[in-house]
């Protein structure tokens, strides 16, 4: 039986970094009506930086600069690649599928599409790669992720905006690459989602082609956000319960992390030490779907994640979905 493993991750962070108190500036440069209390990001989402990519660079260039290093890394060249995916919220097209601007900045010639589910597109891409893998139609998937959420910043807030407009300075800028491939022994041993659709507009970002008479920019009601997820919980600790797992005897454990009082409150929810997880949004921002891989490369980094470890990917997203990659490293 053929199974799929996460063989690599790697991460492309622009070198650029904006500080809280910095953004905090330019919001007030730019609205100055506001007359906001410095620091106001920290307290209110734990901010205290977030990476910044050039100006010319597109979410393409961030996903293939990942790209490139898991190929460095791993000693492969583009044509041992038979799949390439591109999961984000950030694109540089509506049309084609940014999968192939991707694929043609890295010298890949393989099939190549797109899967979107907001900050859970990553993780939905892991499901749809395990499956074409399990089913014998790929051997090698490459599992790509460019994020600029810098760019969706609101600069010019009302006092009556900033309930959802705030949260759009928090967005960071991230490349991220997974390589997922065939393996005689189990990797990906369990994915599952769960969904409350009717909490959809919590979190928006219409596009200005196709709903002009929309709300433009990003759009976060952190409240009905948070409630979105009230009921996913509870499903996925029924889940691991009836699967037998104690998220306590993982070796790791990566969340979303959208801001620090939303992990720090999921933990809480589900039962999870906030010391085992990987804390990136304070120096990064929220890095939507790249998140996860960014905490995989942290914590193999920082000496936390080694092979035959035990893993729970834990995404959650407006929409709102929430789904769980558990895997063998």
């Amino acid at each position: 039986m053929t199974y799929s493993r996460i063989t690599h991750a790697a991460v492309h962070l622009p070198t650029r970094r904006q500080s809280a108190a910095e953004i905090e500036q330019h919001l007030a440069r730019r609205s100055p009506a506001l007359r906001l209390p410095a620091g106001l990001l920290q307290r209110t989402f734990g901010l205290r930086e977030r990476t910044v990519a050039d100006p010319g660079d597109l979410p393409s260039d961030l996903a293939a600069r990942a790209a490139v290093r898991l190929l460095s890394e791993t000693r492969l060249e583009p044509a041992d690649v038979d799949l390439l995916l591109f999961a984000a919220v950030s694109a540089d097209v509506r049309e084609p599928a940014n999968a192939h601007i991707v694929a043609a900045k890295t010298g890949l010639s393989c099939p190549a599409f797109d899967v979107g589910n907001a900050c859970n597109g990553v993780i939905s891409a892991l499901q749809v790669a395990d499956a074409l893998i399990r089913t014998g139609q790929h051997h090698r998937v490459l599992i790509t992720c460019g994020e600029t959420l810098s760019r969706v910043s609101r600069w010019e807030l009302r006092r009556d905006q900033l309930r959802t407009g705030l949260t759009s300075l928090t967005g960071g800028d991230v490349g991220a690459a997974l390589l997922l491939e065939a393996s005689p022994v189990p990797g990906i041993t369990d994915t599952v989602f769960w969904a409350n659709s009717a909490g959809w507009p919590a979190a928006t970002l219409y596009d200005p082609h196709h709903a002009p008479d929309h709300p433009q920019g990003l759009h976060v009601d952190s409240d009905a956000l948070m409630g979105s997820f009230v009921g996913l919980d509870a499903q996925a600790t029924q889940w691991f319960k009836e699967q037998e797992v104690d998220l306590r005897s993982l070796d790791l454990v990566c969340i979303h992390q959208p801001s620090v009082p939303f992990a720090e409150a999921f933990c809480d929810r589900m039962g999870i030490d906030p010391f085992r997880i990987v804390p990136v949004f304070p120096h990064i921002g929220n890095a939507a779907a790249a998140t996860l891989p960014l905490q995989l490369t942290h914590a193999i980094g920082n000496g936390r994640l080694a092979r035959g470890d035990s893993v729970c990917l834990f995404g959650t997203a407006s929409g709102a979905s929430a789904g769980v990659t558990l895997l063998r490293w």
